[in-house]
């Protein structure tokens, strides 16, 4: 029999037990953070240092890869070390804080897609006061307000989760930890607590997808009644990189916690827990450059620029060596 005072860590779930299963899932996992790593630092870079990208739409996208390198950073590197060094156990502090972590940075993704739907619906539905809408300040408040809801949501289910008398041993059937496999550890009705916080919160998200629902809704009519089909084309183009995205996200996420228990089994929990918490970080940048003609362009000028300046500098050297 367990107590919370007596964990002092957990055993996270493993990918595989043979060494070879275990090494696939290392390179697999790191080319995937690479490649997170990559495409999230390029829009950043790209976006910081092109002034011409310098407005609202792309401001939330430098938000949005930040968040999207933070909850990536918070499991994969644990996950890849676990099985380099055929390791289940994290710490009860370690597990606390990536709980945290990613539960932040996920809430916080959640609103400032709420967020970017409205962008989008007032550069669309109301062209004329999108400079008095989102100026600089306002944009800067909402991204806060986004960053400042995630916390707050992280802090007290965390809290919460882990004041919870844990009685069912340590092994958590997740490859990192989260609040539902934590609850699964609890003695018998003291999670009943944290089941309502989390109904709150889902009640929340579902809000948000209501108001991302009826901003689209309006969207698409305003975008139907441009009577260029040029016109029409920018407009979609605008917002189609960010309902693939909210789809991704919403989609894997939404099938992760509310699949039916009928379909349920390890192997597709496992599969279905990647998906939602490590692919999407990856692939979000591949999908707003591969639809952003804007940002295409700049980031293509970024590549040459530094080319250029790496072959001035190494004819600079040659000459002088």
């Amino acid at each position: 029999m367990f107590n919370s005072s007596s964990i002092t860590q957990f055993l996270l779930l493993a990918f595989a037990q043979t060494r070879e299963l275990q090494l696939l899932h290392f390179w697999l996992f790191l080319g995937i953070y690479l490649a997170a790593l990559l495409g999230n630092g390029l829009i950043i870079t790209t976006i910081a240092c092109d002034h011409h990208l310098h407005t609202p739409m792309y401001f939330f996208l430098v938000s949005l890869s930040l968040l999207d390198l933070g909850s990536i950073s918070c499991i994969g590197p644990k996950s890849m070390a676990s099985s380099l060094w055929n390791t289940r156990a994290i710490s009860y502090p370690g597990c606390a804080a990536q709980l945290f972590l990613f539960f932040f940075f996920i809430s916080a993704e959640h609103f400032l897609l709420t967020l970017m739907a409205y962008d989008r619906h007032v550069a669309i539905c109301k062209p004329l006061h999108y400079g008095t809408l989102l100026g600089s300040r306002a944009c800067v408040h909402m991204a806060a307000a986004a960053w400042g809801a995630g916390f707050l949501n992280a802090v007290l289910h965390t809290a919460n989760t882990f004041s919870i008398p844990l009685c069912q041993g340590n092994a958590v059937d997740q490859f990192f930890c989260e609040i539902p496999q934590i609850l699964k550890l609890s003695c018998s009705h003291s999670y009943l607590r944290e089941v309502g916080l989390l109904v709150v919160g889902a009640c929340l998200a579902f809000g948000c997808f209501v108001f991302i629902v009826v901003s689209y809704v309006q969207i698409f009519r305003a975008v139907l009644r441009i009577p260029s089909e040029q016109g029409r084309h920018r407009a979609f183009s605008t917002c189609l990189p960010h309902l693939a995205v909210l789809s991704l996200f919403l989609s894997t996420a939404t099938f992760a916690y509310l699949k039916p228990p009928s379909i349920s089994s390890p192997s597709l929990d496992l599969v279905v827990s990647v998906l939602y918490s490590v692919v999407p970080p990856a692939v979000n940048p591949l999908i707003y450059s591969m639809r952003n003609q804007e940002l295409k362009d700049a980031l293509r000028k970024l590549i040459t620029g530094c080319y250029s300046k790496a072959i001035n500098c190494l004819s600079f050297s040659a000459k002088h060596f």
